[in-house]
């Protein structure tokens, strides 16, 4: 019994896996586009059961990250550090046992208000590095600035369904209502991605930092009837509401 001849000829190639590549990107730069493996890594820890803050501070001095100080609005003895770092091991060796030494040692740490997040780009950033490095820095520890609100936020899985262009369009409606507040000088933004680095499993960190309280507050109800927040929004919150107490000096 003869068999059907089988066609000869070489054998599908496997479908080619993309290069993996996690540097941010920038908008372009003299006609090129900008790239950076660099980034900023933020941390928010709180504490309760504080009744002087000051002395706090020098368990800050020297801990070789940026940090900054604040005492908490909605717990008279709450307070919480801010530390920023290129280096998140440092977060976990130096800073760690500085949090849980001295001055620290006998705080209650506040987990519902633990934040981490790493700065990250769109891809239209002019000046990327700025972006990326020393924007957030400088919100953070500018002496004019000491008002801050701190929440993480979770969106949809239906928002990541969506097409990129209507994404786009969502948020562009957040940065509208953003770039209004910061051009007015009344708040300013950091945002940070924390997916797999938060406990709750949310997406961003988000600071808004200002010289008053109210505009931050004001900026939060502007957000409220937004796409995003009124119908992609999973989570949202708890809302850290501080004032710097102290900031790590920087160089002029």
């Amino acid at each position: 019994m003869s068999h059907p001849q089988q066609p000869v000829g070489p054998s599908p190639a496997a479908p080619e896996t993309p290069t993996l590549d996690l540097r941010e990107k920038g908008g372009p730069k003299d006609g090129q586009p900008q790239f950076s493996d660099k980034r900023l890594f933020m941390q928010l820890t709180a504490f309760t059961g504080c009744r002087d803050a000051r002395p706090l501070i020098d368990g800050l001095i020297g801990c070789g990250v940026d940090c900054v100080l604040y005492e908490e609005v909605n717990d008279p003895t709450g307070v919480a550090v801010l530390a920023m770092t290129e280096n998140p091991e440092l977060l976990v060796t130096k800073l760690r046992r500085d949090l849980a030494s001295g001055p620290f040692k006998d705080l209650t740490p506040k987990n519902e208000f633990a934040m981490l997040g790493r700065t990250y780009a769109l891809g239209y950033e002019p000046k990327l590095e700025d972006w990326l490095l020393h924007r957030p820095r400088r919100m953070a520890l500018d002496p004019g600035t000491p008002w801050a609100l701190w929440y993480p936020l979770r969106r949809t899985g239906s928002f990541y369904r969506l097409p990129r262009p209507e994404q786009q369009q969502i948020l562009r409606e957040h940065g509208v209502i953003g770039r209004q507040f910061g051009d007015a000088g009344a708040a300013q933004d950091v945002r940070l991605a924390c997916h797999g680095l938060d406990k709750n499993d949310n997406d961003f960190v988000i600071g808004l930092i200002g010289k008053e309280l109210h505009p931050l507050s004001a900026l939060v109800e502007a957000m409220r009837p937004t796409v995003q927040t009124s119908q992609y929004l999973e989570s949202l919150g708890p809302f850290f509401v501080g004032r710097a107490l102290w900031r790590t000096p920087q160089k002029a």
